[in-house]
């Protein structure tokens, strides 16, 4: 592809719903929601499912979404556990393509684009 036409698919390709699954992660929260939004492809909504944390996660969530649309919080008012955090998540995508990413993990800077490319 020439310069242009990747530059117009890194914003209007289809849409990656990447699915957070986040509980009581503060100290890692941030990194991983940095390399997500950071990415080459930008066609994302991120959803974070704070699951009932009782540290400061939920409000970093709540920060993220209000610095970026592509952001979206939601919440369990009480733990319920990474697999209900991630079909609590699926149930609220939109996107054509669903990813996941454990919130004490980081990614690289083009993660996205590869898995399309593929």
């Amino acid at each position: 592809m020439k310069r242009r036409e990747t530059d117009c698919y890194m914003k209007n390709g289809p849409l990656i719903s990447v699915i957070v699954p986040v509980y009581n992660v503060e100290k890692y929260l941030s990194r991983c929601v940095d390399s997500i939004r950071n990415q080459t492809y930008q066609n994302l909504e991120i959803i974070l499912v704070e699951d009932g944390s009782t540290d400061a996660s939920a409000e970093i969530a709540k920060e993220y979404a209000e610095l970026d649309q592509r952001v979206q919080v939601i919440s369990h008012e009480e733990n319920k556990g990474l697999f209900q955090a991630r079909i609590t998540g699926v149930t609220h995508a939109t996107g054509k393509y669903i990813a996941f990413v454990d919130s004490d993990d980081y990614i690289s800077i083009d993660w996205f684009y590869q898995l399309l490319k593929k």
